[in-house]
């Protein structure tokens, strides 16, 4: 049996900086180095790590809303960053975003009925006419009422606001959407609110998703599998349950050890995670979490571990660590 072709895919994709100037010397910043992913349809991969590990890099540059620098990113098998504009502005129906900040992301002098009719008179979905009737479909979709259309992004909370943010995301019917910490500006107890949201519309729709998060304890409820990334690299990547419950890396060991237990008094045993993310123009020799990692070998310091798999009971694991070279 042949597997199927990856939904959306990334081959080797690089994404570099220039920054400095003015009153200092410029350095070139490595915010991609080359990373390899592919979602199937209908499943949801989410991107974790700290900020500023390129998560939200990597999340524009599969849409083209910056350009990589080298690599290729393939929509159903063909390569997005050799579309002209035009061919591009027809794929982006099908790949939408949601942005992380509901209060930013929402032109504040547009009421909802233009914010929701705009994609849909972009990219020609009904008749003029048809299109308040589309607008209320949408705002019921993510649970809002239809008396919505006539107000301002100023009049609602955060969360009706990233409710809104997802229905234009939905307006265009896409079959990718990219959410980019689509929860982190949200209050804790909203935030459940929408990740339910956003299972119930992965599932209704059949959508395939991208998630991206600092937070490992707000991806589990809505992903398959999880990438994991520091400075620019995947560290490890496994299917959902396989992660949480025997994690690889250091790092992800980390990550996951700073996730509270639903349980009252119990602690986990993993080691928290200390110091702070390296400058990525000056990165560190060998693997780059070396100097914060309790578990590094000599040759950590000098070698990078390549990103290696290996078949476990719901699919493929990747880790790139010495620790699991040696085991």
């Amino acid at each position: 049996m042949t597997a199927a072709v990856p939904v959306l895919e990334t081959r080797g994709i690089t994404r570099d900086y220039v920054t400095g100037g003015m009153f200092g010397g410029k350095r070139e910043v490595r915010a991609l180095k080359g990373i390899d992913l592919a979602v199937g349809r209908g499943r949801t991969l989410a991107v974790v790590g700290e900020s500023g590990c390129g998560k939200s890099t990597l999340g524009r540059a599969l849409l083209r809303l910056i350009e990589p620098s080298a690599g290729r990113v393939l929509h159903r098998g063909e390569d997005l960053l050799a579309l002209g504009r035009r061919a591009l502005r027809g794929r982006r129906r099908q790949l939408q975003m949601v942005f992380q900040d509901p209060y930013g992301s929402l032109n504040p002098r547009h009421r909802v009925r233009e914010l929701l009719g705009e994609p849909l008179a972009v990219h020609g979905l009904g008749a003029r006419g048809e299109r308040d009737a589309r607008v209320a479909a949408l705002l019921d979709l993510v649970g809002l009422p239809a008396t919505a259309t006539d107000k301002y992004p100023h009049e609602f909370s955060g969360g009706q606001r990233q409710r809104i943010a997802i229905a234009r995301a939905l307006a265009a019917e896409p079959e990718i959407v990219v959410a980019d910490e689509p929860v982190s500006a949200l209050d804790v107890s909203v935030q459940a609110q929408v990740l339910n949201l956003l299972a119930d519309l992965k599932a209704r729709l059949g959508l395939t998703m991208i998630f991206i998060s600092h937070d490992l304890s707000v991806v589990r409820q809505v992903s398959d599998r999880v990438a994991v990334m520091y400075l620019g690299r995947i560290v490890e990547e496994a299917g959902v349950e396989a992660l949480y419950a025997a994690p690889a890396h250091p790092y992800t060991q980390a990550l996951l050890a700073a996730v509270p237990l639903p349980v009252p008094g119990r602690r986990r045993d993993r080691v928290p995670l200390t110091g702070e993310t390296p400058d990525p123009a000056n990165p560190p020799s060998g693997c780059a979490f070396h100097p914060r990692c309790p578990k590094a070998l000599p040759r950590c310091t000098s070698e990078a571990p390549a990103l290696t798999s290996r078949r476990v009971a719901d699919g493929a694991r990747r880790v790139a660590c010495h620790l699991h070279e040696a085991a």
